[in-house]
C-alpha cells in the first residue's frame, strides 16, 4: 500500500486528465488488453472486488508531478470497487484508493519502443506492482527480449519468472500466449489461464463447445438408435427363418 502525507493537498479524479492523450501504435494495443478485460468479466462475473483498465491515467505519489500520471497499456487492481461509488472511473488515483497500487501491470512493445524494460520497470517497481508483464510479439528479438516476460517484485526488486502460462497465486489466475480469434482472423493474444494451465475460453468458445458437446450427444443417440434398429431387424430375420422351419420362435 502506497503511503501518502496526509497534509499534502492533492488533486481529485473530477481534477486529472483521464489519460495522457498519447495513441496506441497499432490496433493490438486496444484490442488484447480489451479480450483480457472481457474474460475477466466472465470468469470474476459474480465478484465486485476488483478493477482491470485499459489505457487508463493511473496517478500516484512517486513521481514528481502527481498530476502526470503513468498509462499502462492494462493494469488489474484487487480489493478496490468495481465501480467507484457506483460510477465508472475516469481515471485511477490511487489516493482515492486507499493507497492500493495496481497488482498487475501490462505493457505491450511497439515499433517505438516506450522505455518499457528500464522507465516504466522502475515506475511500476516504486509502485510496488507485484506483476509487471511485458509483450512483445514483433519485436522481442530486436530488444533482446522473449515475446512476453512475466516479472515479478521480489524483496524490493524484480525477477524474471519461468514458465508459461505463468501462475499467480496472489491473483488467483495465470497468464499466457494462445491463439485467439477476432473477426474470424486468428492471431496469438495473451489470456487467462487456470490453476491446472489450461485457457478459459471467451463466451463464443464456450459456445461452440456447448454446440460440439450437443451435436456429439445426438450423433451418440442416432448411433444407438441405429443399433437398435439392426438388433430389430436381425430379430425379426430370425423369426422369419424360423417359421420357414416350422418353428414358432415364441416357443424358443
Amino acid at each position: 500500500m502506497l503511503q501518502v502525507d496526509p497534509k499534502l493537498r492533492l488533486p481529485s479524479s473530477a481534477e486529472l486528465p483521464c489519460s495522457d492523450d498519447t495513441p496506441v501504435d497499432n490496433e493490438d494495443q486496444n484490442l488484447l488488453p480489451n479480450y483480457l478485460l472481457f474474460l475477466l468479466q466472465q470468469i470474476w462475473a459474480e465478484r465486485q472486488d476488483w478493477f482491470f483498465a485499459v489505457d487508463m491515467g493511473l496517478y500516484h505519489t512517486t513521481g514528481s508531478n502527481r498530476r502526470i500520471p503513468i498509462v499502462p497499456d492494462a493494469f488489474l487492481s484487487l480489493g478496490v470497487e468495481r465501480k467507484k461509488q457506483g460510477k465508472s472511473r475516469l481515471s485511477y488515483v490511487t489516493w482515492e484508493e486507499n493507497g492500493v497500487p495496481p497488482i498487475l501491470t501490462l505493457e505491450m512493445v511497439s515499433h517505438t519502443p516506450g522505455g518499457e524494460y528500464e522507465r516504466k520497470r522502475e515506475i511500476y517497481r516504486q509502485l510496488d506492482v507485484l506483476y509487471y508483464v511485458i509483450y512483445n510479439p514483433e519485436y522481442g528479438r530486436r530488444d533482446g527480449h522473449n515475446s512476453v516476460e512475466v516479472y515479478k517484485l521480489i524483496n524490493g526488486d524484480y525477477q524474471l519468472q519461468a514458465g508459461e502460462p505463468f501462475w499467480m497465486p496472489e491473483i488467483g489466475l495465470g497468464l499466457g500466449r494462445r491463439e485467439l480469434s477476432f473477426g474470424g482472423i486468428a492471431q496469438e493474444g495473451l489470456s487467462w489461464f487456470d490453476e491446472q494451465g489450461q485457457p478459459y475460453l471467451n463466451a463464443g468458445e464456450l459456445a461452440r463447445q456447448a454446440e460440439q458437446r450437443q451435436q456429439q450427444a445426438e450423433a451418440l443417440a442416432r448411433q444407438a438408435e441405429q443399433e437398435r434398429d439392426r438388433a430389430q431387424q436381425q430379430q425379426e430375420r430370425l423369426a422369419a427363418r424360423l417359421r420357414e422351419l416350422g418353428v414358432d420362435p415364441d416357443e424358443v
